[in-house]
């Protein structure tokens, strides 16, 4: 009984992660946006799809593949409306050491069961736990990644072939030796023109798509000058025919850790990016679980036509939402556009040097490492810059499913030492705004006061979002935050959100009591940035509820 309970509980879970009528109905509100900006996210991708399939170690072809198949199956089951999914640069952080390992057999096999561990994942409802992921850990192995990025790209920036380690570190330093020796400047200049075209272009006309043209003028370059480049090589004309001949059962139990850390990695890699979207828009809002699915379900398609795995692309998303996309037709155009150009352009395509694909990716790695953010986390407390120089050591040195087990668990220990040292019994007395006649007076002028008792960190301030936003019949929030313990990166950072969201839908906002420590990391961070200018920030509540009656009366605020 309790097992076919469970199993129709299980059944109802599997088709709520199913397409819904919703999806289609986003569709057909602005269609030609959408058309309009999967085309642009998909001249963006291709040189991106082609240098990372190039890196992973089983050809450009491969990049392009997973670029159109997962693309496409992520964008149709998929839990966000503005997500773009392919190949990325961290994923293939994780695939180098397979395919040297076990060929690349073993990296279609590996695609393959990390989409299966990624469908049970959806099914148990585990995607909402990335929500309790420390700022920190993020930002460190990001910039690890792009690190790692980087010194992949060394060899063919160099020139060189055959470069040899057991690290990507220690592949680099070869190739540098190598290079010593026998140096070629033609690489070096195709890969730094590259990247020097992108990242300026980038501050100077953000809208045009300067890594295509970047590669375009180095291929044009390197067919009239006789330059000695490695070029990609022969493309298929068309995706290749479907097939199960990688499929080995025997070999599971030793490519199930493998296929364990590239399914960690597509999850996180994935939800992080739906919420980068989510806060890049105004009215969406990912499903966790149904992102799992979808990007579940686009890694058992992608080794079908021997793709490599694939996750939700934050640079490609990013530039479907500044595009104007509202819904997945948008990323549907992109696998598509992809799709035609594969079987048009295929000849020319094959002849782009692998050093501006090099260039293209080294652009990437310096984009992806935000200076401003690391510093102000760095700044903000001891703690949270021995998880973020923790988090990107272990990531560039070892790997990085180890760095992010390594940031979570120092973060928690971190946080539980925190919440330790600020626990304490007082008495504290009762204010005016305390007693609940006054509070009923504030409700009638639609003023509400909240107050923030305990730690504000990583593993509750998503709740406090949550019921935050859930704010209805308002003019002013009025935010009590002389209880707050303590008060940590991730936690300022979701209260600038909270912050945020309320002043989008008109209510105004103001902090009440907030202590000096607290203040610091605030500052630090750049959070309540525009409170601050607008002296919304009071010594008590008192303070702040005079400062709500005199100046701060209006309508109420249309409901979002």
């Amino acid at each position: 009984m309790s097992r076919a309970v469970g199993l129709r509980g299980a059944g109802r879970r599997l088709t709520g992660l199913l397409p819904q009528p919703a999806d289609w109905a986003a569709v057909r509100r602005a269609p030609r946006r959408d058309l309009l900006a999967g085309l642009t996210v998909a001249v963006v991708a291709l040189p991106l799809a082609l240098a990372f399939g190039a890196t992973s170690g089983l050809g450009a072809q491969a990049g392009l593949v997973t670029a159109v198949v997962a693309g496409a199956v992520a964008a149709v089951f998929g839990g966000s409306n503005l997500q773009v999914s392919g190949p990325t640069g961290a994923m293939t952080v994780v695939l180098v050491p397979v395919v040297q390992r076990f060929g690349a057999r073993g990296v279609l096999m590996v695609g393959a069961l990390a989409g299966v561990v990624l469908i049970v994942l959806a099914v148990a409802r585990i995607g909402r736990a990335v929500r309790y992921l420390p700022t920190p850990v993020i930002e460190g192995f990001t910039a690890g990644i792009a690190v790692v990025i980087a010194l992949q790209q060394v060899p063919a920036a160099l020139g060189v072939a055959g470069a040899h380690g057991d690290k990507v570190w220690a592949v680099a330093a070869d190739a540098l030796a190598r290079f010593a020796r026998d140096p070629h400047l033609a690489p070096v200049g195709v890969a730094a023109g590259v990247a020097a075209v992108m990242l300026c272009g980038a501050r100077l006309r953000p809208g045009l798509p300067f890594s295509l043209l970047a590669v375009a003028a180095a291929t044009l370059v390197a067919q009239v000058a006789p330059l000695g480049l490695a070029r990609i090589g022969e493309l298929p004309a068309g995706l290749p025919a479907p097939t199960l001949s990688f499929l080995d059962p025997a070999a599971v139990g030793t490519l199930l850790p493998s296929a364990l850390a590239v399914a960690a990695l597509a999850a996180l890699e994935s939800l992080l990016s739906a919420t980068v979207a989510d806060g890049m828009s105004v009215n969406q809002r990912h499903d966790p679980d149904r992102e799992l699915f979808g990007q579940g379900l686009a890694n058992l398609a992608s080794p079908l036509f021997g793709g490599i795995p694939a996750t939700a692309a934050i640079a490609r998303t990013a530039v479907n939402v500044r595009a104007g996309a509202g819904s997945k037709l948008a990323a549907l155009t992109h696998a598509v556009a992809l799709a035609l150009i594969v079987l048009a352009a295929a000849p020319l395509v094959s002849r782009i040097p692998l050093a501006a694909l090099a260039g293209v990716l080294l652009a990437t790695t310096v984009r992806m490492v935000e200076a401003g953010t690391l510093l102000a986390l760095a700044r903000s407390t001891r703690g949270d810059a021995l998880v973020l120089i923790l988090t990107f050591t272990v990531t560039v040195v070892f790997d990085l499913v180890t760095a992010v087990a390594v940031g979570i668990g120092v973060a928690a220990v971190l946080a539980l030492r925190a919440v330790a040292r600020s626990a304490r019994l007082e008495q504290v007395p009762l204010e005016p705004g305390d007693h609940s006649d006054e509070e009923h007076r504030l409700l009638a002028e639609h003023i509400v006061a909240y107050r923030l008792d305990g730690p504000l960190f990583f593993a509750a301030a998503h709740h406090f979002l949550i019921e935050l936003s859930d704010v209805t019949d308002v003019r002013v929030v009025i935010l009590r935050m002389s209880r707050v313990t303590t008060i940590d990166a991730t936690g300022a950072h979701v209260l600038g959100d909270a912050i945020t969201h309320l002043r989008r839908r008109g209510i105004a906002v103001l902090l009440s009591g907030v202590l000096t420590g607290h203040d610091q990391v605030l500052a630090a961070l750049g959070v309540a940035e525009e409170l601050r200018r607008d002296g919304l920030i009071f010594p008590d509540t008192v303070a702040a509820i005079d400062h709500a009656r005199r100046h701060l009366v209006g309508p109420l605020p249309s409901p979002s």
